[in-house]
């Protein structure tokens, strides 16, 4: 079982990173919300992750997969929040690209808004989540995961990530630059590379 891994950051993309280990390179699988933090938390491109070790089987392999948090309090919540029947681990990471206290307390005040606005959780889904965890997760809700800076390193990323992607597309980085700013001005709510990239897509063909 893996339960830290420490390394050089090799490349980020989308909900993984890749880390490299005295020449063995890791993929990691790391939720968006903690993903947009990972650069507050590396030196030098080093960085330390707490582990969440698991074997994806489908019926001919099975895959050993690694899902990253920064501390072991989010890990705590990530293993609760796979306690809900139909959520597994992937659901899990998905699903989680609001901060962990924003959740916790939307869990514990019933709100079923909130969480049906988490990628892939539905109505009941929603419900069953509160059935199961309401009352106790309430120190997730005290986590200090929701500050400004956060939500501007989400936006860095985007822009970050959706400008390589112009470029290996041939683009003139200024030119992507501003395709980039013209489409964040029409969409300012977007909160992800590839939405990004299709309103620049829109605009192209327009």
């Amino acid at each position: 079982m893996i339960a830290r891994i420490n390394g050089k950051i090799i490349y980020k993309k989308n909900n993984c990173v890749a880390l490299d280990l005295n020449g063995i390179c890791y993929e990691v699988l790391i939720p968006s919300i903690i993903m947009s933090r990972l650069d507050d938390f590396s030196q030098d491109g080093q960085i330390s992750l707490i582990t969440y070790h698991y074997l994806q089987v489908e019926p001919s392999k099975s895959i050993p997969v690694l899902i990253g948090f920064i501390n072991e309090v989010e890990k705590e919540f990530f293993e609760l929040f796979i306690t809900v029947s139909g959520i597994g681990p992937r659901a899990a990471l998905k699903a989680l690209n609001k901060p962990i206290s924003v959740i916790a307390k939307g869990i514990n005040e019933g709100d079923v808004s909130l969480l049906c606005s988490l990628p892939g959780i539905g109505k009941q889904r929603a419900k069953e989540i509160i059935a199961k965890l309401q009352g106790k997760i309430g120190k997730f809700g005290l986590m200090q995961d929701t500050k400004e800076s956060t939500i501007a390193h989400i936006a860095e990323d985007i822009k970050k990530e959706a400008l390589e992607v112009l470029s290996q597309l041939q683009y003139k980085k200024q030119e992507a630059k501003e395709m980039i700013e013209k489409a964040l001005e029409r969409c300012p709510n977007i909160n992800n590379t590839e939405e990004l990239l299709n309103e620049v897509y829109r605009q192209k063909v327009k």
